[in-house]
């Protein structure tokens, strides 16, 4: 079905997104705010590794959220969580606004940490829930396009303006999505679950715009009723076949997302191409950077529908791997002095620019998609707080190595590890992920219990159930 059909699920998807917008903020304000720090006319004397510090406090503190926001989403709907993931953002860049000392900002990144898992705990359940088979691949990659449009507003403004300024900026973003979100319907799998059929049904009809929806409606009953047969326990993710071959599928997805260095090539963006002395301004790179991770991302919200998962995923894979190695070998011949580098100053503005391409086609988008949809309704909650607290624990290691890594061994170190494990990810998606396009949640757990014995009862392209006997 077209766009134009599915108007009202863009909608409600657009404004939960606000929340990974506010997500953004907070991951790129690093690149244009730690040169300011580390300046010697600093307003804030910070010494390079609490710089890193500031980097990585926000994603290590983000994995102490998923377990309460997946508490949360059971027991008062994914909206209302994400709601709630508004208030540390908030909180936080108040404290950045009054910042006089490094440990207050410190205090400012724990706290808005806690928003970050939030968020990317609760969003990818309420889309992969609102959302037609036909969309919501694209619905689930709007997830990362807000979050790059976040980073973006960032290396766009940072550069120009004082801390306060850019503070003010990125306070707007949870405010407005507290206003608009909060019109936004609750998903109709919720109001199922807490045995509201009327809500339910009101809620799917505002989603669809149209009256006709029990057929709909009754897959939808029938899917969340045999999942909840059995009340979900967390073991369950680990000794139920289906659930355990979903966990190390995104385990493996998400370690490739991070160590391909995706996330330290964003909070230090402004660094690299500093170092890299490629032609442009560190600043005008940036930009350059961060625009083509936005558009790549509403390319690859197109595309995951149409492509499918695993192609875009291999073809990411290879792209920052390749680049990786690359760029590792630049600085390298930087590192050496070596004449050569006087001619190839245009390596970085090419190959970074690259990189970004093949991680936001892919990487940076697909997993979220698969996470919305690999697992049944019962443990859904706890598969993707368990997912979160991972890819924030990998997040902050990357984030914090890198800068270790940079300054002992050199920038050409860690692009070089990157690139290998980049290419391990090509590997391990291409051995073992099997493709969901298009797929129902019923049909994926199929797929995914396939080595049991399971029965399978169709009842129509959105839903099914699936019991293993």
């Amino acid at each position: 079905m077209t766009i134009s059909l599915k108007w009202r699920e863009y909608v409600a998807a657009l404004s939960a997104t606000l929340i990974t917008a506010a997500a953004g903020t907070t991951v790129g304000w690093t690149s244009p705010t730690l040169p300011i720090l580390l300046a010697k006319d600093s307003p804030i004397q910070t010494s390079a590794d609490q710089s890193s510090w500031i980097a990585s406090l926000m994603i290590l503190f983000s994995a102490v959220s998923p377990i309460p926001a997946s508490y949360l989403a059971d027991r008062i709907g994914t909206k209302r969580t994400l709601l709630l993931a508004a208030i540390p953002y908030i909180i936080g860049w108040i404290l950045v606004m009054l910042a006089a000392n490094v440990p207050t900002i410190y205090a400012a990144r724990l706290i808005s940490g806690l928003g970050y898992g939030i968020a990317y705990t609760a969003a990818p359940m309420y889309l992969g829930e609102i959302a037609s088979n036909e969309v919501r691949g694209a619905m689930a990659t709007l997830i990362t396009v807000m979050s790059k449009f976040g980073i973006l507003s960032q290396y766009c403004i940072g550069p120009y303006v004082s801390m306060l300024g850019l503070a003010s900026f990125n306070i707007a973003i949870p405010i407005l999505f507290v206003v608009t979100f909060s019109t936004m319907p609750e998903s109709p799998y919720y109001y199922i679950k807490t045995g509201d059929t009327n809500r339910a049904e009101r809620s799917l009809k505002q989603l669809r715009g149209r009256y006709y929806i029990n057929e709909e409606l009754d897959s939808m009953t029938h899917l969340v009723n045999q999942n909840m047969k059995d009340k979900s326990r967390w073991k369950d993710l680990f000794i139920v076949g289906g659930n355990r071959k979903g966990l190390i599928l995104l385990f493996g997805i998400y370690f490739t997302q991070q160590f391909c260095g995706s996330t330290a090539i964003i909070s230090y963006a402004q660094q690299i191409f500093g170092a890299a002395e490629g032609g442009l301004g560190a600043k005008e790179s940036c930009i350059l950077f961060g625009t083509v991770q936005l558009l790549t991302s509403a390319i690859s919200s197109q595309l995951v529908d149409r492509l499918g998962r695993k192609p875009l995923l291999l073809v990411s894979s290879c792209g920052v791997g390749l680049a990786n190695v690359i760029i590792g070998a630049y600085f390298f011949m930087k590192f050496e002095n070596n004449e050569l580098v006087s001619a190839l100053k245009f390596i970085p503005i090419v190959v970074i620019p690259i990189f970004i391409f093949s991680y936001t086609i892919g990487l940076a988008t697909v997993p979220f998609a698969i996470t919305s949809e690999i697992f049944p309704t019962n443990i859904k909650s706890k598969a993707t707080c368990v997912i979160q607290i991972f890819v924030a624990l990998m997040t902050f290691a990357v984030t914090k190595l890198y800068q270790v890594i940079a300054d002992n061994l050199g920038n050409y170190v860690a692009f070089w590890c990157f690139g290998i494990l980049s290419m391990g990810g090509v590997i391990f998606i291409l051995i073992l992920l099997p493709e969901t396009k298009g797929q129902s949640f019923a049909a994926i757990q199929e797929k995914l219990n396939s080595n049991e014995k399971v029965r399978y009862e169709k009842r129509d392209d959105h839903a099914g159930s699936v019991r293993i006997l």
